[in-house]
């Protein structure tokens, strides 16, 4: 398939685009380059035949038909969204801008194109959310989300996808655009830029600094890596059910502060200090505003219907993780003063993804 990826510059879009590139598609990268961007994530296919970027905003239309018109994708994978929910506080302007202008213009540009090009049966809009749509659980291991749960979002962030998720919906019903939707849980993994909770615990605990954790650390998150996440979202778009959302988790429930002690226990075997543990480097801040107390996934639809389960769990995944900071600080050491998160370092929850 010719797949359009916005997004395709950032965390789990550059994920798309490397496994749908090594799969044999060809693919359109279409993003904005914002502060979370990163070409470098696709740098190893960049000169590839298959492969084409375009630097494009969301919220600019006649940019995006005019992707369409030269580029003519089979199918479209969404994934461009303002993400940071700590930022979506302090400024909650650009979330409704990107996430939900931005998103009506992605739905109207492919419907433009899919009846212009006849209504091809085989064309697909595959719209990536979160989970935090669904609001907070409570802390009891039976009761997950599922694809039918009600709405529930409880910060700007999340309010924003959940109407970027009902604007995907009421094409498909009213328009028949031919959509496929997916929420997932918290990814982490390789290429996470470092305002997110996982790399900068990393980093701030190799540079001797703070772990700060919201409220007692008890929050509790479903953990996704990153690479599984990719997989899943393309099996999606080309076996998925159109007009059905799936649900896309990893099994992987743990809180905020056995995350943190686990990595820290990493960092302790892969790169001790010279007295103590880097746990020792843990402090506890006041609590966020809204701030949800548990996510978890049902993954049984996308299980049953299409075969899928995570094939990594937190602790693998988690030392992978680490070791590809310990291997990558050409990567992630221009970031830090991109992200700007001086502030708030470590405050930050790892969701999913940018603009």
């Amino acid at each position: 398939m010719k797949l359009l990826v916005t997004g395709g510059a950032g965390f789990i879009g550059s994920a798309v685009v490397r496994l749908a590139m090594a799969r044999g598609h060809s693919v359109v990268n279409v993003d904005a380059l914002t502060y979370a961007a990163c070409l470098e994530n696709v740098a190893e296919w960049a000169d590839h035949p298959n492969y084409a970027f375009e630097k494009a905003d969301i919220r600019d239309r006649a940019a995006l038909d005019a992707v369409f018109a030269k580029h003519k994708p089979d199918a479209v994978m969404h994934l461009a969204a303002e993400s940071h929910v700590d930022r979506s506080i302090d400024g909650p302007g650009d979330f409704i801008e990107t996430n939900i202008t931005g998103t009506y213009n992605m739905l109207e540009a492919a419907r433009s194109y899919w009846v212009a090009q006849g209504k091809p049966e085989a064309f697909r809009f595959h719209h990536i959310s979160t989970d935090e749509v669904f609001g907070s659980l409570p802390n009891d291991p039976s009761v997950k989300f599922t694809e039918d749960t009600p709405y529930d979002p409880r910060s700007p962030y999340s309010a924003s996808k959940a109407s970027s998720d009902h604007l995907v919906r009421a094409w498909h019903e009213t328009y028949g655009l031919p959509v496929v939707l997916t929420n997932c849980s918290n990814n982490y993994g390789p290429f996470h830029f470092p305002e997110k909770l996982i790399p900068v615990v990393i980093l701030n605990a190799l540079a001797g600094k703070d772990l700060p954790i919201y409220g007692k650390g008890d929050n509790i998150r479903d953990w996704l890596y990153v690479e599984d996440h990719a997989d899943a979202l393309l099996l999606v778009v080309e076996k998925g059910e159109l007009g059905r959302s799936y649900n896309i988790g990893g099994e992987n429930e743990r809180t905020n502060l056995e995350l943190v002690k686990t990595l820290c226990a990493i960092l302790d075997q892969k790169r001790p200090k010279a007295q103590g543990s880097y746990a020792d480097q843990i402090t506890f801040v006041t609590d966020r505003p809204g701030h949800d107390a548990r996510y978890a996934i049902d993954p049984t639809r996308i299980r049953n219907e299409l075969g899928w389960r995570p094939s990594v769990t937190v602790e693998e995944g988690l030392e992978r993780t680490v070791d590809w900071y310990l291997a990558n600080e050409a990567w992630w050491k221009p970031l830090q003063a991109r992200a700007g998160v001086g502030i708030r370092l470590g405050t930050g929850e790892a969701k999913k993804e940018t603009a």
